[in-house]
């Protein structure tokens, strides 16, 4: 790994977010850098007096700069650090998540910043967003494969889908492709109870989401002769689940072709064919033609994509949040619950939490509030590194005024 001497300083008064236990430090923020250096290379960060912050990668087409991999000075980051940091990363996934199908590396909350992998049974899917962090890849990669060949799992394939958009940010190409030896891209895993086939190669982000895996779990139980609805199901996760603990009729929801498809194979694969039915639809047109057919569910489950994903966009965002937990406040019977969620890393929960009062004030609905929860542990959530909490999810149940 290359090491430079070169060294980055900052502004006075700058870098409070890497000071407070963050990872990154923005353009803005940095006042000079001495010695030479090339954009990816490991470079040491000090304040405006020459007191020394840490080192990490620099890379100066992004406007996170500089993604610190470690505060200790004299800190060498090579084969031995990368292991230690891997091997944090796997004990905690054994200690708190079934590790069949799980994110094994969730960048800055496991100190590898700009990598993510995930396991899907026997196959691991690699996203790496930063330049320097994509020069470890490789050798990250080695090291997990020997991990947890120590402990009687095999890898029988690796693919990288480093085709995020946020890689022009970095000024490297969107790739995606095998590591190594090609493999069949469809893999079956096992959530819940319930399988899923996984379509790593063209699926959307890494295949399938796997934060929401214990929320689902929290609205199965609520589903038990139920008539559901489920917006945005993907590949149907949230609907299986229902069906599976017992829901007499599901109905799943999504915009894409592909998603249908792949869900209707999923109820197939459950034996919940008779149960589970997919729709191809845009929810937001879906539901009010319900609300004009008074169509009512015991549980409708949101789950959009990110209605923002920058802070230019929020005011819009609301109003498509408030407008799709309106509409689906309507759909719910009386006593019924709604799950509702963001993944939406700037909508904070308090702007969530506000935008859903509103949307049942104006429908004249009383909510409970059941659970709140967020993205399962295998997914943490580092504190003064924001970044890596994104997902609010809430379960309420829903009443009209008497």
């Amino acid at each position: 790994m290359s090491d430079t001497k070169a060294v980055v300083t900052i502004k006075k008064g700058e870098g409070r977010a890497l000071k407070g236990g963050g990872l990154w430090i923005y353009d803005n923020e940095i006042d000079k850098i001495s010695g030479d250096f090339t954009n990816g290379d490991l470079v040491h960060v000090h304040d405006f007096d020459d007191y020394y912050l840490g080192c990490g990668f620099i890379n100066t087409n992004s406007k996170i700069t500089i993604r610190l991999m470690s505060r200790i000075k004299g800190q060498e980051v090579d084969d031995e650090f990368l292991t230690m940091r891997v091997k944090a990363a796997w004990e905690y996934r054994k200690i708190t998540v079934d590790t069949s199908s799980c994110r094994l590396i969730f960048g800055e909350a496991d100190f590898l910043p700009g990598l993510v992998i995930d396991k899907f049974h026997d196959v691991l899917v690699v996203q790496s967003l930063a330049l320097g962090i994509d020069r470890m890849k490789l050798e990250i990669i080695r090291i997990l494969k020997e991990l947890l060949s120590k402990d009687g799992i095999t890898i029988r394939g690796i693919y990288e889908r480093s085709d995020a958009k946020v890689r022009s940010n970095e000024g490297m190409d969107r790739v995606k492709g095998f590591i190594g030896e090609p493999f069949d891209t469809k893999v079956e895993i096992t959530e819940n109870g319930v399988k899923y086939l996984v379509d790593v190669a063209e699926g959307q982000k890494t295949g399938f989401f796997l934060d929401q895996k214990y929320n689902r779990a929290a609205v199965g139980r609520l589903c038990k002769e139920a008539r559901v609805l489920d917006c945005f199901t993907h590949t149907g996760s949230f609907a299986l689940n229902a069906g599976a603990c017992g829901a007499r009729e599901v109905i799943g929801v999504d915009a894409s072709e592909l998603g249908v498809a792949q869900a209707t194979e999923n109820a197939a694969l459950n034996g919940l064919s008779g149960t589970v039915k997919f729709i191809c639809a845009d929810v937001f047109d879906l539901l009010p033609e319900y609300e004009a057919k008074n169509e009512k569910f015991d549980v409708v489950i949101l789950d959009p994509p990110a209605f923002t994903k920058s802070r230019n966009s929020v005011k819009n965002a609301i109003k498509g949040y408030r407008e799709i937990n309106l509409r689906a406040m309507k759909l719910v019977k009386d006593g019924g619950f709604l799950a509702t969620c963001s993944c939406s890393h700037f909508m904070t929960p308090d702007l969530f939490a506000e935008t859903i009062g509103q949307a049942a004030k104006n429908v004249k609905k009383r909510i409970r509030q059941v659970e709140y929860r967020t993205q399962s542990p295998d997914h943490p959530i580092l504190w003064a590194a924001d970044e890596s909490y994104y997902l609010k999810f809430f379960i309420f149940q829903v009443m009209n005024e008497k």
